[in-house]
C-alpha cells in the first residue's frame, strides 16, 4: 500500500486548485507542493522545475495573470493510491495576455471554453508534479488564429460535447456517411 493512501489526494489537489483560482495566493499554493514541485502545461511547455522555478511561474505568469472570470469545472475525476487525474472545462475570457496557455498572443477579447486534464501526482501528503493537457488547436480556434473548416479540429465544440453527450458525432469524417446502412 502506497504512503499516500492515507491522505484524501482529492482534497489536497482541490485546496491546490482553491489556492491558484479562487484565493490566487502563491505562497499557499506552493505550500501544497513538495520542496522541489515540477509542472508541465505539455502544449505550450511552460510551468517550472523546482520550487523557485514554479514560485516565479506561479507568481508573474500564472496565478495573478489569469482573467478574473476564469472557471474550472469539474467533469470527472479518477484517485488512485499516488495520484488524482481531473478531466475539467477550463473557462475564461481572453481579456490579456495569458503566458501560459497562449504565450505571445496579444488578446482577443473572445471567449474560451476547452476540455483540459491534469494528472496530479503526490508525495508524502503533498503535490510532487502535475502535467496538464488541453488540445492547443481548440483554443486557437476560439481566438481566430486557426480555421477550423480546412483541418480536422474543432473549437468550442470540443467543450460542448463535452458537457452535452447527446450532441451528434464522427462530424468531421466525411466518410462517415458511407457507412450508414452497412451490416453491423
Amino acid at each position: 500500500m502506497s504512503k499516500d493512501a492515507q491522505y484524501d489526494l482529492a482534497a489536497l489537489w482541490d485546496e491546490h486548485c482553491r489556492y491558484e483560482f479562487e484565493a490566487r495566493d502563491v505562497d499557499a499554493t506552493m505550500a501544497t507542493m513538495v520542496d522541489a514541485p515540477y509542472v508541465n502545461h505539455i502544449p505550450t511547455m511552460t510551468g517550472g522545475v523546482g520550487h523557485d522555478e514554479l514560485k516565479r511561474f506561479y507568481k508573474y505568469h500564472f496565478i495573478g495573470a489569469n482573467p478574473p472570470d476564469t472557471t474550472l469545472t469539474s467533469i470527472s475525476r479518477t484517485v488512485g493510491a499516488e495520484s488524482v487525474v481531473d478531466e475539467m472545462l477550463f473557462s475564461f475570457t481572453h481579456t490579456h495576455e495569458v503566458d501560459w496557455m497562449l504565450p505571445g498572443v496579444a488578446p482577443t477579447g473572445r471567449r474560451i471554453d476547452v476540455p483540459l486534464v491534469a494528472i496530479a501526482r503526490f508525495r508524502d501528503g503533498k503535490l510532487a508534479h502535475e502535467h496538464i493537457y488541453w488540445d492547443q488547436a481548440s483554443v486557437l480556434v476560439q481566438i481566430g488564429l486557426l480555421e477550423p473548416g480546412t483541418l480536422p479540429i474543432a473549437g468550442v465544440a470540443q467543450a460542448r460535447k463535452l458537457t452535452d453527450q447527446t450532441l451528434p458525432s464522427n462530424e468531421m469524417m466525411p466518410n462517415w456517411a458511407k457507412s450508414a446502412g452497412k451490416p453491423l
